[in-house]
This record gives structure tokens, sequence and C-alpha cells, in this order.
């Protein structure tokens, strides 16, 4: 079989494409034949070997990915041969079979393609599992969304959106606005040309923001933090702006606010049954058209280095997919 390897960390131009054996299913496990693995931003990272996870080398990028089950294992109960499934690997999958434990993985509708299906867990299952279990979203409630254009910010959008709650897109430009209101926010700041305090206590009438899902982090965290609502919960999910921001405990005080971290990777580690559960409905939403799941464009493994080129650019808009 073919895998797409890192063997020495650096640029995605180093990856190469190799044969490999096809893996075997060992107890537990079952063997999927990829047909789609969703890329994302912290994939730019890993073969860099800047990310908080280090791989042994060689190993294959990729950390989700969508196909159909060819082999299954010892003590593997509920699945058979040829059936639609997705997973969550942390990396692994750009490669066209890949050996996963049984009990991680999700069914696939029969509507639902394969490349939508492979990009669902990072962007939408943070948004899912910070909106539902960390921050106890309820319908009514205002949300405001930090980066709301990007993967992860667009995911938030349409998640709160269809969980009732009142979206506030925050942005830098009118054309990243206008792409998270087609997605579902029902109003929008560019915190470019507006204070970012000012501009949501006013979007909320002076209640201030009950939810905020930050992904960018940076100068606007601190302005965000003094727009929160009584009892608001402040969503630590990301660092897009680049720079890990401090913020005076005071504020917490006078809000009476949280501040509440969302690690995703983690939660699917230590509450696999909400995992689970958070994804079947993701998965019936995006069969039914109720999230986009878009994916922006896919590529072959030998063609690699270009879809990293996207993510890494900042020019992809949904999903960067290998199809192997």
């Amino acid at each position: 079989m073919k895998a797409l390897l890192c063997e020495a960390h650096g640029p995605a131009e180093g990856l190469v494409v190799r044969t490999l054996p096809e893996p075997q299913p060992g107890p537990g496990e079952v063997v999927i034949t990829v047909k789609a693995a969703a890329l994302n931003f912290f994939d730019t990272l890993i073969i860099q070997n800047r990310y908080q996870t280090k791989p042994s080398l060689p190993f294959s990028p990729a950390g989700e990915c969508a196909g159909t089950i060819s082999a299954i294992g010892k003590d593997v109960f509920g699945w058979r041969l040829g059936e639609r499934v997705a997973a969550w690997l942390g990396y692994g999958a750009a490669r066209q079979k890949v050996a996963v434990k049984a009990n991680t993985l999700i069914r696939v509708p029969d509507t639902l393609d394969d490349r939508q299906a492979a990009g669902l867990f990072v962007t939408y299952g943070t948004a899912m599992h910070g909106l539902m279990q960390r921050a106890e979203l309820k319908a009514g409630e205002r949300l405001a969304i930090l980066g709301a254009s990007g993967g992860a910010g667009l995911a938030a959008v349409e998640v709160g959106s269809l969980l009732g709650a009142h979206v506030i897109a925050c942005a830098s430009s009118p054309a990243k606005l206008a792409l998270a209101r087609q997605h579902g926010a029902q109003e929008e700041l560019n915190y470019h040309g507006e204070d970012l305090r000012e501009g949501l206590r006013r979007l909320t009438e002076g209640h201030g923001v009950d939810v905020l899902y930050d992904t960018v982090g940076g100068d606007l965290a601190e302005p965000a933090v003094r727009a929160m609502a009584w009892e608001g919960r402040y969503l630590v999910v990301g660092f897009a702006g680049g720079a890990i921001p401090r913020i005076p405990l005071n504020l917490l005080l006078l809000k009476s606010c949280d501040l509440r971290g969302v690690f995703w990777g983690e939660f699917v580690n230590r509450e696999p049954a909400a995992h689970r559960r958070n994804m079947e409905r993701l998965l019936e939403w995006a069969a039914a058209g109720r999230i986009s799941a878009h994916v922006h464009a896919a590529f072959p493994l030998e063609q690699a280095a270009e879809a990293f080129a996207l993510i890494g650019n900042r020019k992809a808009q949904g999903k960067i997919v290998l199809v192997p």
C-alpha cells in the first residue's frame, strides 16, 4: 500500500510517498481502507517537530479519516466488513490502509460523503465539546466567536446556531464576516474597525456576552473578557493570533465569570462515550445538510505539499483532504 511519510522533520516538501506492507489488525482493532484523510493546521507543525504530539519517525500525518472496514481483528464485535466508518487517530491516516482501535470508530451515514465525514472531528468536535460540555450553552444565550471565519470559528458558528444561541461573529474584515453570516451568524463585529469590548457591549445591549469562543487569543482576549456578562463563560480554544494572553484575574471577580479551557483531544481520551455522542450527532447533522462540512480541496498523496501550503498560507476555506 502507499503511505505519505515524514521521514525527517521539516517542511511539507520533504514528505515522501512509500510502498509499505498492508497493516494487520491486532486484538480489538480493525483495518480501514482510507477514502479520505483530513488535514489540520497542527499537521503543518507536527511534521516540523513543533507540536505537543511528537510521534517517532517515520510517521504519516493526518489525524482524522473516513473509509470502509477491510479487516477485523480478534475480540471485535458489532462491526462488519465493508461498513463505512470515520475515526480520529491523532496522526497516521495519510495512507491507503490504517489499523485503528474498533472502539474509536463512528458509523458514517449513507448520505454523507467520505471527504466530509473525514473532516468533522477536530473543528466540529472541538466546537461541540466546547459549547456543550464546557460552556453548557443554553438556547437564547449570546455567543460571540473570535476568529469566526476560520475553520474552528465557522464550526462554532454553525454548532452554536443549531444549539439555539444568538451568534455574534467577530472577525477582521467584511469578507470574513460575510462568510460567517452565510454559516448562521445573526450579527457581526469587525474588530479591526471597532473596539471589541465596546462593540460587544453594543450588540448585546449592555448585557454582555454569555459565552465567548476564542480561537485567537493575543490582544483580543482582555477586551473580550471585559465584555463578558455576569456569570459568563469564556472558552479558551486556541491562539491563532500567536501570543498567549495574560488575563487580569480581578476581571473574573468583577464579572463573576469563568475562564474554561477546551482541550478536545484529552476529552476524547477521558470521556469516550460523550465524545461518541457528540460525533454521532454531528454526522447526522452533516448528512442532513444542517452543517456544511465544507471541503475546500482534495489532493492525492503525491500532491501533499500543495495541500499543506493551502493550510500554512491560510488560504483554505473549509477542509483540505488527502485521497489515498
